[in-house]
């Protein structure tokens, strides 16, 4: 499931999103496990079915209430489309299209005529793949549900022109697509043909992400072959169910290919997420709720405050105490705020969004070779303006630290970021991204996998984007690692952060040869908030009430909130282009 990031204060709810709160207590009922029956229960035919996984035999309607997942082993059985429907949409809103398209023979393929008949009576199905409109908890989307008992959803002519036709659909009239993608692949009797389909579903969703639209795959188990080359990895966001089998070449070919034996859990919804191919793994209690604040989080707005009117009396100033504390706290030397910005326990990335944002749902992966953890980043709500919030997070002591590779972005994290940042532009999202790095990891492999490149396209990318961008410095902000995810519009710094070309250490080593010289080398570099805002590099400086820190941590989010809010205040009413044209300017003037 995302990580959800909850607000640690009640706060008061607009009457629309009442409706949130009793999905949650919904999400919350399904998670207590259905028990198994008791021992002593009669048994009668047709009452029990056998997992697949744990081959053990279990009660076919606990299973069936347990949203059909093995109470004894967790393993996921697969879907029907009838039973997909009832899960996912609201009673009676689902309503099929394009069930009159017929398949064909183009290869006159022996007995394929009868093969699709048979399949269709099996099943009660008109073809592999179903699609139609739908609501879920009330939000109105396009859904399509892949069914592996229809020739193993085998994607042919008529599988490929029904998703193609609901696409184009949906894209007239402004709908989201949701797609469970299941598939062994192409529909090998159609041949070249099933092969087109690939070609031509890309196509129809390339259409629908050019008119500013969402679409979500969700991949259950398995999704191979052509569909995985094609419409099932082309989603904004892009889901999975715990355990699925997901990849292009089963892995029977693999192992046959390379004569190798894979390792377990190769090509694993869980191997795929760790490898940054999916945005996050749902647990099938969870998926309506999930996919509902998705696609609530993507409604169309006007501007970039859309704040909830509930909250304009909401109180920003620091406690009494954080006064007292900054009244008596001293400012610190140049070398003092060094050793201050690489504490440990300094408030880290989720500590500010945990405080300021709610319902952070966190998405993962750069789509290319892995998810970085050193970079954190997905969607929330600043009181009911959803933002894309990104930051650069170190950890909290050792374990975590290395976790996170000590806040060292490799370049998969530098474009999981921009990745974010495109989607953001894209459904018309602020950007805001906090900063904490010693620098980019320079690594062999980080060397080997286009560190500077990833760097370089951050840069080249942020400079462009048509939506606010406003980034943070909120402890470390080291040479181009720290550059990376803070070309904004406004770059704001914590009073004793540090902001440099490369450590005081480097410096002296580079300038003077001699590393000790470090204290020396950070009076001289202007590395401090307040000589980079008189030199102009960033336009405010966040008071930390004495030194950042645990107890800090509550006000300075209420100051951050407070002014991030008079930021995209300030941003309503430009265009794209002005928001590019002054973050061009800004860095021009250097």
């Amino acid at each position: 499931m995302p990580a959800i990031l909850r607000r640690r204060k009640l706060i008061s709810i607009k009457p629309e999103r009442k409706n949130a709160v009793t999905y949650r207590k919904e999400e919350v009922q399904a998670e207590v496990m259905t028990p198994p029956p008791a021992a002593d229960q009669q048994k009668i035919p047709g009452s029990t079915v056998v997992c697949p996984a744990c081959k053990r035999e279990v009660n076919k309607a606990e299973v069936e209430k347990n949203k059909y997942v093995c109470y004894e082993c967790g393993s996921y059985f697969r879907v029907r489309t009838k039973n997909r429907i009832r899960m996912v949409a609201d009673a009676g809103t689902f309503e099929p299209w394009f069930e009159y398209l017929e398949s064909e023979n183009p290869l006159d393929f022996p007995e394929y005529t009868q093969k699709v008949e048979a399949a269709r009576e099996k099943t009660g199905l008109h073809e592999a793949v179903t699609i139609g409109r739908c609501k879920i908890y009330g939000e109105e989307t396009v859904l399509g549900i892949c069914d592996a008992r229809f020739l193993m959803s085998s994607m042919g002519h008529v599988v490929g022109e029904k998703i193609a036709l609901g696409v184009e659909r949906a894209t007239d009239l402004k709908l989201p697509v949701i797609l469970f993608c299941c598939s062994g692949g192409a529909r090998m009797q159609e041949g070249i043909i099933s092969l087109m389909q690939m070609a031509k579903t890309s196509a129809a969703l390339k259409r629908h992400s050019d008119a500013g639209l969402l679409y979500v795959p969700v991949l259950t188990d398995p999704t191979t072959g052509g569909v995985t080359a094609s419409f099932a990895m082309l989603g904004d966001i892009i889901l999975a169910e715990p355990g699925a089998l997901i990849g292009f070449a089963g892995p029977r070919v693999i192992e046959q290919t390379i004569g190798q034996k894979l390792p377990e859990g190769f090509q694993r919804a869980e191997f795929q997420l760790e490898h940054g191919f999916v945005d996050a793994i749902v647990e099938r209690k969870n998926l309506k709720i999930t996919l509902n604040r998705i696609l609530k989080m993507h409604h169309s707005r006007e501007g970039f405050a859309n704040f909830d009117p509930l909250r304009m009396d909401d109180n920003y100033e620091p406690t009494e105490l954080m006064r007292e504390r900054a009244a008596r706290t001293k400012g610190l030397t140049p070398w003092e705020k060094v050793k201050a910005a690489r504490k440990v326990d300094r408030p880290s990335a989720t500590d500010y969004m945990e405080n300021i944002f709610d319902e952070f749902m966190e998405f993962h992966g750069d789509r290319y070779f892995r998810d970085d953890p050193a970079i954190v980043g997905g969607v929330a709500y600043l009181d009911d303006q959803p933002v894309t919030v990104i930051g650069i997070q170190k950890g909290k002591d050792f374990k975590d630290c290395m976790k996170h590779n000590y806040g060292m972005p490799s370049p998969e994290g530098y474009r999981k970021a921009i990745r974010l940042m495109k989607q953001a532009e894209k459904f018309g999202r602020p950007v805001i991204t906090f900063v904490n790095t010693a620098g980019a990891y320079c690594g062999m492999e980080a060397e080997e996998r286009g560190q500077g490149e990833a760097i370089a396209r951050n840069l080249y990318e942020m400079s462009a984007l048509k939506v606010p961008v406003l980034c943070i410095m909120i402890g470390e902000g080291g040479s181009g690692g720290a550059l990376a995810l803070a070309v904004g519009n406004e770059v704001w710094m914590m009073e004793n952060a540090t902001y440099c070309v490369l450590s005081p250490e480097g410096f002296a080593s580079i300038l003077w040869k001699d590393g000790k010289r470090a204290k020396e080398a950070s009076e001289i570099m202007k590395i401090t908030a307040m000589d980079l805002k008189s030199l102009g590099v960033i336009e405010q400086i966040i008071p930390e009430y004495g030194v950042a820190d645990a107890k800090a941590c509550e006000s300075i989010s209420r100051y951050l909130k407070g002014n991030i809010k008079k930021f995209l205040e300030k941003q309503n009413g430009k265009t794209g282009e002005q928001f590019a044209s002054e973050r061009y300017a800004r860095f021009r003037k250097f």
